[in-house]
């Protein structure tokens, strides 16, 4: 017996509405849907343009106050380039809180943004392809 896919990760935070926000106004995710648990979590799925997983933001106060242990856990998402989304964090009053960090060449890379409540974003850029082949 196996598993058969990833359909989400779970993120609990404080403060759902800023989280959400930044989630569909930094990063560009959708929120595709929105409801209470029985046991009374406020959750919030949101996903990415090219995507089938979700990631769940819940705020589930009776659990107490969320506390991000730094580099314990971030969610990684795929950029055109690294260079416009740090134009782009800009214009919001952010910036890259490590990198971007790039290959030799130029070609491909990595950076960070913190997230609202200490959840680390990593932002990759890929080389472009010549082939669908090519590996990163």
């Amino acid at each position: 017996m196996q598993v058969n896919k990833l359909l989400h990760t779970r993120y609990r935070v404080n403060d759902l509405e800023r989280t959400v926000q930044f989630y569909k106004n930094i990063l560009g995710l959708a929120e595709v849907r929105r409801h209470k648990s029985p046991r009374g979590s406020e959750l919030a799925f949101l996903k990415a343009p090219q995507s089938e997983e979700t990631i769940e933001i819940c705020s589930f106060p009776a659990s107490g106050p969320v506390q991000v242990q730094a580099d314990l856990t971030h969610l990684a998402f795929e950029v055109d380039s690294l260079e416009a989304f740090g134009q782009h964090l800009a214009q919001h009053g952010l910036k890259y809180s490590d990198g971007p960090t790039m290959k030799p060449d130029g070609s491909g890379g990595f950076a960070f943004i913190d997230a609202p409540e200490g959840y680390e974003i990593e932002l990759i850029q890929r080389p472009k392809q010549k082939d669908a082949s090519a590996g990163y």
